[in-house]
């Protein structure tokens, strides 16, 4: 641990004048909005920021206060999230937004141990909040941070001694901008493969020098599936998950058919990766089984529906939405 104080203020200070000189312009970052913040924060659990800043904008014009997005239908928040991935995301966000305005009225908690309180809101992501929204002296620990942090010591660290620390490291002053650096220097510089250590702010105060390797990630499953695009020139023939299902209840989909008719009448091949499994994708223009229960959705109303982010992808292949 660095616990010498001229070690420690000398990392505050070149990691904060390196971020601010090197911050991406990212679209969450225009302002502290705490709503927007906490938007951000659960958009980029698990997905590229390029992802989250197409979708960011869209689903803050479409929910543009806690009170828009607790008024909303389910079906209409994860329809505006459709693409993303990863809807239990959303579904808590609206669950959290609904208590927010409840018993909170209206106003996001400041202390991130009140935060923790709401669905969907883990310490990470209250500690981020709580941090760049409301000054609240309080480290993040992240992948990215968590990365930065075994370096700079050389050495593993189990989980209650990374986040102490990065408790430790923290500016007090700027915990928020603080937090944002160590993030954006993990995502940016310190690399998990190939670490950018030349333009490292820190290099001089850090052990391994990027030469702490990771225990390799497990293999990916790979996988093999068949759809149906049954239209019309009005109208597409598309499947509801159960709402019990435990990935993505409740999505539209294509009916699925088998690899034989997929193949006699083939007409789109794309790869698609859900969590840690990739798909090879074949997409038929036929009709879908008769055993198949589904419904014959408009044009007009498919892109308000919450489509499955395989299931948009094609249709767009198919210039239906």
């Amino acid at each position: 641990m660095m616990d010498a104080a001229p070690t420690t203020q000398l990392f505050r200070s070149r990691l904060l004048d390196w971020y601010e000189r090197n911050k991406r312009d990212l679209p969450w970052r225009q302002n502290r909005d705490p709503y927007q913040v906490w938007l951000s924060e659960i958009m980029l659990q698990q997905t590229r920021v390029a992802a989250v800043t197409e979708y960011y904008g869209k689903f803050l014009r479409r929910f543009p206060t806690i009170e828009k997005l607790a008024a909303a239908r389910e079906s209409s928040v994860i329809a505006a999230w459709s693409g993303l991935g990863y809807y239990r995301r959303a579904r808590m966000m609206h669950a959290a937004a609904k208590e927010i305005v409840k018993v909170h009225g209206g106003r996001l908690p400041r202390r991130a141990e009140d935060l923790c309180t709401l669905p969907g809101i883990g310490r990470y992501t209250a500690a981020a909040i709580a941090s760049i929204a409301f000054d609240e002296p309080t480290a993040v620990v992240d992948g990215n941070v968590e990365r930065v942090l075994e370096r700079v010591v050389g050495e593993r660290l189990p989980s209650k001694e990374l986040w102490q620390t990065a408790q430790e490291l923290l500016c007090p002053s700027k915990p928020g901008d603080f937090n944002q650096a160590m993030m954006e220097l993990g995502a940016t510089v310190c690399l998990p493969r190939e670490p950018l250590c030349l333009a490292c702010p820190v290099r001089e105060l850090c052990v391994a020098r990027g030469e702490l390797q990771r225990p390799g990630k497990k293999p990916r499953q790979k996988r093999e599936i068949h759809f149906a695009l049954d239209c019309d020139a009005d109208r597409v023939f598309l499947v509801e998950r159960p709402k019990h299902a435990s990935l993505m209840p409740g999505m539209w989909e294509l009916p699925e058919i088998s690899e034989t008719n997929a193949t006699a009448n083939a007409w789109l091949t794309l790869r698609h990766s859900i969590t840690v499994t990739d798909y090879l994708v074949r997409v038929a223009r036929c009709s879908a089984p008769e055993a198949v229960t589904g419904t014959w959705i408009s044009q007009r109303r498919i892109a308000r529906l919450p489509l499955t982010g395989l299931a948009r992808k094609i249709l767009r292949a198919a210039n239906v939405i």
